[in-house]
């Protein structure tokens, strides 16, 4: 693909999203975002760490494993990202923007 004098691409590959944030609503039903970060509260070292909400914002409970796969897929899909920060993966729109952005309300 193309890329623009920014180095941005020309036509971004937003399938790639789309179908990640379609594997993971049928995966875990009711989830409408997944916050994932490197720094597990409960771990002294860096460790992937995921909480997966619904709309209400209601936390839900999968099984460890499931949120393990649902945060290193979402990691894989944007590697680009600066992953020292939080980011939540909202599923209704495909988008990825950092929690601290999504606190205040900001743009992706």
């Amino acid at each position: 693909m193309l890329a623009m004098p920014s180095g941005t691409l020309a036509c971004p590959d937003t399938d790639r999203q789309h179908r990640l944030a379609a594997q993971l609503a049928a995966m875990i039903p009711g989830a409408a975002t997944i916050w994932v970060s490197l720094n597990d509260p409960k771990q002294r070292w860096p460790h992937l760490h995921a909480t997966v909400t619904d709309e209400a914002g209601k936390t839900l409970e999968p099984n460890r494993t499931t949120v393990r796969v649902a945060a290193r897929w979402i990691l894989r899909v944007w590697p680009e990202a600066n992953w020292d920060r939080p980011h939540v993966f909202d599923l209704s729109d495909a988008t990825l923007t950092r929690s601290d952005l999504v606190a205040v309300g900001q743009g992706r």
